[in-house]
């Protein structure tokens, strides 16, 4: 990673943060007062695809603050430097190594070469499979409301849920489609293809061309990770919450195996919720902590340690628990440095969402537990959240000073923990000195 295109990376959000900050604080993009903080909270729950709010999405902003809402969504899902450097295509401009190095570390994309025809497929993926979306919501959602209004809140609805962002132009969400059928599958496989990855989704691709004859080791782990991750959120929801009379315990069982889906893969992604998080137990929303803090994998829309540096940090353990110091996976062997770097993402990114969430129960009013679940699913770049009462996130509650460390927790989120860390310290210089290895007893 390169420090220099990193803090430029950084830069491009907090820019567009910025941006759109003032243009939800024009009078024509919102309805009552809104405090420039505000403005900014749910400008970066935006641009950073979280979808932690303030304020009432559908209620407290205009047709206008929506439409800039969705642009920014879009703009920071695809990522700031790929937008620009797409458009610079499109003109026929070219681009230079100094912007194909920016979009390297914005794609996390491993190599140089076939940069830029790489990001001519992502559009083509994300317009496909958002349109794809978009239609079959406003399908559905055409039995409750006029045409119009079905296809705008299908197309919204649509590009929310693939970039794992989790805004709704409804006040409580989902909820009103906990038994549906459609909204319980549609959705979450929109947010399931924006989280594994842009690199997964092109190899799938040529993998079903039969262009490519085997799946790399990068994508095995992320597909099976995420399957597993999946099946153990649902397990564990259900579990906890089968006879909960709050939550799960009125419902039939259909509608527990949908809501069960629909909270374990918007646990690690996206905030859009068909249950009141506020009503589930204490051991599901510490159980739920940890399904947030992996989060999505490299170079998609969603945020967290991500599951390939999970998977590495398990499968390091494994293999360090049965005194093996060669890891492998898939009949590939995995380098030493990329599980250490992993064990140094997960060690890393807990420590700043625990020291936030101390900082945080020192000067706000609000239990331990919920202050880290929020905490999480701020890092995670999630968006779920247990509530302020009514329909605004549990930060709604927050002083100002909270607020920003909110903010603070999605951007590293988004960027990356790893990427983060390196912009401020900066990246280490190998020595080439070796000195005698030192015995240490653990």
């Amino acid at each position: 990673m390169h420090s220099r295109e990193i803090k430029i990376i950084i830069l491009s959000f907090v820019v567009l943060i910025a941006i759109g900050a003032i243009l939800l604080s024009m009078p024509f993009a919102h309805n009552g007062h809104l405090s420039f903080v505000d403005a900014i909270f749910t400008s970066t729950s935006a641009v950073c695809v979280t979808g932690l709010i303030v304020k009432d999405t559908p209620v407290d902003f205009t047709s206008f603050g929506h439409m800039v809402i969705l642009v920014l969504i879009q703009i920071g899902g695809l990522g700031y430097m790929s937008a620009v450097t797409f458009f610079a295509v499109i003109r026929r401009k070219k681009v230079d190594h100094r912007d194909r190095l920016i979009l390297k570390e914005s794609l996390n994309y491993p190599a140089m070469d076939g940069l830029v025809r790489f990001l001519k497929i992502v559009f083509y993926f994300v317009f496909f499979i958002e349109f794809a979306g978009a239609i079959i919501l406003a399908l559905r959602f055409l039995a409750d409301m006029p045409l119009g209004k079905a296809l705008w809140f299908g197309f919204f609805h649509s590009i929310s849920a693939f970039n794992n962002a989790g805004f709704s132009l409804f006040s409580n969400n989902l909820m009103n489609y906990r038994g549906d059928t459609i909204i319980n599958l549609v959705i979450p496989f929109l947010i399931i293809l924006g989280g594994i990855g842009y690199i997964v989704l092109q190899e799938l691709f040529h993998y079903y061309k039969k262009e490519v004859v085997r799946l790399s080791t990068h994508t095995k782990i992320v597909l099976y990770t995420t399957l597993f991750l999946i099946l153990i959120g649902m397990a564990i929801v259900l579990s906890l919450e089968w006879s909960n009379p709050a939550s799960f315990g009125s419902m039939s069982l259909k509608d527990k195996m949908l809501s069960a889906w629909f909270t374990s893969v918007n646990y690690r992604t996206a905030g859009f919720n068909t249950i009141d998080f506020s009503t589930l137990r204490d051991p599901n929303l510490f159980f739920a902590t940890f399904f947030m803090m992996i989060g999505g994998s490299p170079g998609g829309t969603a945020g967290g340690i991500k599951t390939t540096a999970f998977a590495l940090s398990a499968l390091g353990v494994w293999f360090t628990l049965r005194g093996d110091k060669n890891a492998r996976i898939f009949h590939r062997s995995i380098s030493a440095f990329q599980i250490n770097k992993s064990y140094a993402i997960v060690f890393v990114a807990s420590f700043y969402v625990v020291a936030s969430s101390v900082f945080l129960s020192e000067i706000e009013s609000a239990p331990f537990l919920k202050i880290l679940f929020e905490a999480c699913s701020a890092f995670g770049t999630v968006g779920i959240s247990t509530g302020d009462g009514g329909v605004l996130s549990l930060s709604a509650l927050f002083s100002d000073f909270g607020k920003f460390n909110i903010i603070f927790l999605m951007l590293m989120g988004r960027i990356g923990v790893f990427a983060f860390t390196i912009a401020i310290v900066g990246k280490a210089v190998e020595s080439r000195i070796k000195y005698a290895e030192g015995k240490v007893i653990l």
